[in-house]
């Protein structure tokens, strides 16, 4: 705070988990200097400076990782706060998924990602304007919204904020012009040795045309959904050309949004051994009230479906940091920065939807208590949902 010394954090009775086997599932105590570094681990740690959170035996991991959220706010008609979806909900990196393309990417540095407290890096979209009116404008219409030129002159001023190139590859947004924007866009990924996320929904593109396109470290987005035609669980030949991208490197991560997760996709892809690389929300103002939430909710979600615990926990950490190339080593050792969420995993019956509006009883639900960026511990919390009304667009309806 302005004006004011800053104290030390001392974080008591927490289980660590995802830094390695050294020291996992026992109970330590972890003191943050007044400079955000960690200045000892161990039990019964005391200070009579610090500002004490008692974790009370919940678990503390790396800081969660939220690969897929829109936050431009006040720059596209979508995009919602950092804060709505950061810190506050237990998650200190956030990665915007192509809400801003090279035209305007100078604005959600100044406005959005420099004030944050949060992490913030991004995918450019391949699009100039982005994300401004999504889907009433869209962004890859032809080739003349695309200025490969300036896409290169904006990574170059960047590129410390800019982990890679967004292509939403489906046909609300392309129309006929197929999957030629995909590969224009791992073209420029190429150049500059970045990987690219390519949205799959309603074809033309094909998921499966997307899918040979991609390489290692590229990340294919929505991969559980339920659309016709792009649902991996009802083409087998779909199946098997993912399971062996996947093999091979491609990142499959869930992005749930408002209509591209399916509970019964998610479960059957899981159950053959096709686990999703990351777990992420696609959060923005006509997803969150309905039907995603928060990342909490979306890890909930595929514990219920059959995911391993510490698979979901990996797949918001140390899988989405390896796409961001955010480093992970060290994380739980003295000198380290701190960044962590402390959370607990609990017994529950909360009634939740997909994007296809199926619903399934959370036996167990993460939630998180805090977030620690640096010196400070932000009391954190599961989003309660507002209600929702429904809102008419030119192409139909919607919940907000």
């Amino acid at each position: 705070m302005t004006g004011q010394q800053a104290k030390p954090l001392l974080i008591k009775n927490v289980k660590p988990m995802a830094f390695g086997e050294s020291g996992k599932d026992a109970v330590t105590d972890i003191l943050v200097n007044s400079d955000g570094n960690i200045a000892a681990i161990g039990q019964a740690l005391a200070s009579d400076e610090a500002t004490v959170i008692d974790g009370k035996g919940a678990w503390i991991s790396p800081g969660w990782v939220d690969l897929h959220v829109h936050i431009w706010h006040g720059g596209t008609d979508i995009s919602i706060r950092p804060s709505e979806c950061g810190a506050e909900r237990g998650v200190t990196t956030l990665v915007d998924a192509g809400s801003a393309g090279e035209a305007n990417f100078h604005g959600f540095r100044e406005y959005i990602i420099e004030p944050s407290r949060e992490r913030i890096k991004a995918f450019l979209n391949l699009g100039s304007i982005g994300l401004v009116a999504c889907n009433r404008v869209a962004e890859l219409r032809d080739i003349r919204d695309i200025d490969l030129d300036r896409i290169l002159e904006c990574y170059a001023e960047n590129s410390e904020h800019i982990v890679g190139i967004k292509v939403r590859a489906s046909h609300v947004i392309t129309g006929s012009w197929g999957v030629t924007p995909v590969k224009l866009g791992k073209k420029i990924a190429k150049i500059l040795k970045v990987p690219m996320m390519v949205h799959v929904g309603e074809p033309p593109a094909l998921y499966d045309e997307v899918l040979e396109i991609l390489g290692p470290g590229d990340v294919v987005t929505h991969c559980f959904n339920g659309k016709s035609g792009s649902s991996i669980m009802e083409d087998e030949d779909l199946f098997n050309l993912a399971e062996r991208c996947a093999s091979e490197g491609v990142r499959l991560d869930i992005g749930h949004g408002g209509a591209s997760f399916s509970f019964k996709v998610a479960e059957a892809a899981i159950a053959r051994g096709l686990l999703p690389h990351s777990i992420s929300t696609d959060l923005h103002g006509h997803s969150m009230n309905f039907p995603v939430w928060d990342l909490a909710t979306t890890m909930s979600k595929l514990l219920s479906v059959g995911m391993p615990f510490d698979k979901v926990v990996n797949a918001v950490t140390h899988a989405p940091a390896e796409v961001i190339k955010l480093d992970m080593q060290s994380r739980l050792s003295v000198g380290a920065r701190a960044d962590f969420t402390i959370f607990d995993l609990v017994d529950s019956d909360l009634e939740a939807t997909d994007s296809n509006g199926d619903v399934s009883v959370l036996k167990q639900l993460f939630e998180p208590r805090y977030a620690v960026i640096g010196g400070e511990a932000v009391a954190a919390s599961r989003y309660i949902p507002c209600a929702r009304k429904l809102v008419r667009h030119s192409h139909g309806y919607s919940y907000r």
